[in-house]
């Protein structure tokens, strides 16, 4: 079983300059800290882990087995923000335990995992608490031996890791004392990174990076690697169960098959439409996950706003019993996605497209060129799809009609957005405008998928003899959401079609 937990620390060590003085100043009186106990020293030793063409290095991430220590054990480290990692320890053996690997399936693939560095360490450490005795963070200085081969390098450093629930501005205060005894923040993010730079490695290889030359193709290709990257970076979010992780791979998948469909001109459709139904197909197993979160988020708030007068039966248990059914079997497809070889397939096949991308003449043109062209292409679109709708009477076909606008919205959102690094101010203010209509109309459409999943509860509440009114007050209150959404859109679309938006982009 792996635990999990959030490191919010800070690295230091000793400038040159001052490479006389190596004594780490007494912390005590800095900030909240009112002493500084010794807790002795520990001898690690950790073995790192990567592939071949370290794909985990070139990401940030770090996979060790350590000896030693009070967390003996696999641990792998993820980044999340400059300074703040999480850390998963599985219990030690062997071989890579599985929740670690499943974690890095969509970085490692089908590639071995094999030992790249090795590092032993003399660690002391010192528990930093407050004047009631709290701990407040710990204060290790690591006198440390990397071996990578016949390479190796020797340094002393110095990490200050915050205790849980402690305020992030104790590092600050720890480094300004640090600086005055001759101390800076370490250059390396990681050990293993200061291992590989100081043993004569080559700093690990991005496939597909390359500059951008101000060509349509060149700035398309950009933005495609940006969802590739948010793909893979997701991939352990979700295996993971972390807030919002299945919404942000989702949107990732429908950016680059917008890119697709928007940028035709630029990449050759015989390569990038296979891609695309490929990204549907996951797009559609991660969105019974997040369309079900989603769903679900937005009756239990919709209820908590009723009076009591109104709750009427075990409503909040039936919704739970409802919701936690439909979740278990909506996760389990989603993680069966991602452990399918098809999924990997397709993450091979978009590193070959932007390795060697099926570029068509268009992609050579400059990109102010280009890009303006496809992006009113989708916006007149859009504009097509929304007077359809609004020609239509309420009912079940003008919701279909809102709904295709809604798509419409999204790939002309995701065009601009795409085209904003070339275009710049044009572009992002074609984007608000547009995402705003996508919000109506989403929150529209999610309105007509919440009265169906409401009939059903009705029903089900109705079978198993308990009243069916509460879920009648919810349905009427989503019947009025809905039409007052129709009402706004006409509005809301004049702006977002003011002929200056277009004429920007000309």
């Amino acid at each position: 079983m792996a635990d999990t937990k959030r490191e919010i620390e800070r690295k230091f060590e000793f400038s040159p300059e001052k490479s006389a003085r190596r004594e780490v100043p007494d912390l005590t009186g800095t900030a909240a800290v009112a002493t500084v106990r010794d807790q002795g020293t520990v001898e690690l030793d950790a073995v790192y882990y990567d592939t071949p063409d370290r794909r985990l290095a070139a990401d940030g991430l770090t996979l060790r087995r350590r000896t030693g220590g009070s967390d003996a054990g696999w641990h792998l480290k993820l980044p999340v923000s400059p300074g703040v990692r999480d850390e998963i320890g599985a219990a030690l053996g062997d071989d890579v335990p599985r929740t670690l690997a499943a974690l890095l399936r969509s970085r490692v693939r089908g590639a071995e995992l094999e030992p790249l560095v090795r590092l032993r360490s003399s660690r002391r450490i010192s528990h930093l608490l407050d004047a009631h005795g709290a701990l407040l963070a710990e204060l290790s200085t690591d006198t440390v031996r990397a071996e990578r081969g016949e390479a190796t390098a020797a340094w002393t450093e110095v990490e200050v890791e915050l205790a849980d629930g402690v305020d992030p501005g104790l590092l600050d205060a720890v480094e300004k004392t640090f600086r005055k005894a001759g101390l800076k923040v370490s250059d390396a993010p990681s050990k293993l990174a200061r291992a590989l730079a100081e043993t004569g490695a080559a700093p690990p290889a991005r496939p597909g990076e390359d500059g951008t030359d101000g060509t349509a193709g060149a700035y398309v290709l950009a933005y495609l690697r940006a969802q590739r990257d948010a793909l893979v970076t997701q991939d352990p979010a979700v295996r993971r169960n972390l807030p919002d992780s299945v919404h942000r791979m989702r949107v990732a998948t429908r950016r680059m098959r917008s890119a697709f469909k928007t940028y035709r001109k630029v990449l050759d459709r015989g390569v990038t439409d296979p891609l695309g139904e490929e990204l549907r197909w996951l797009a559609a197993e991660l969105g019974v996950d997040r369309d079900q979160e989603v769903l679900m988020e937005r009756i239990q708030a919709h209820l908590d706003e009723l009076p009591r007068t109104q709750l009427s039966g075990p409503v909040r248990g039936r919704l739970r019993t409802w919701n936690a059914t439909r979740r278990s079997a909506s996760r389990r497809r989603a993680l069966a996605a991602l452990d399918s070889p098809r999924y990997l397939s397709l993450l091979d096949s978009l590193d070959a497209l932007l390795d060697v991308p099926p570029l068509r003449k268009a992609a050579r043109g400059r990109a102010e060129r280009v890009l303006p062209k496809a992006v009113l292409h989708d916006y007149e679109r859009l504009a097509g799809r929304v007077d359809t709708a609004l020609a239509l009477t309420a009912g079940p076909e003008r919701d279909l009609a809102l709904h295709e606008a809604r798509k419409a919205a999204k790939r002309a959102r995701y065009a601009a957005e795409a085209a904003a690094p070339a275009l710049g101010e044009p572009a992002k203010r074609l984007a608000k405008a547009v995402k705003k209509v996508q919000s109506l109309l989403g929150d529209h459409q999610d309105s007509v998928v919440a009265r169906e999943a409401l009939r059903g509860l009705a029903l089900q509440a109705d079978g198993a003899g308990e009243s069916a009114f509460t879920w009648g007050v919810l349905h009427a209150r989503e019947e009025a959401l809905a039409e007052r959404r129709e009402g706004e859109l006409p509005d809301l679309w004049a702006k977002a079609s003011d002929p200056g938006l277009r004429s920007a982009l000309e």
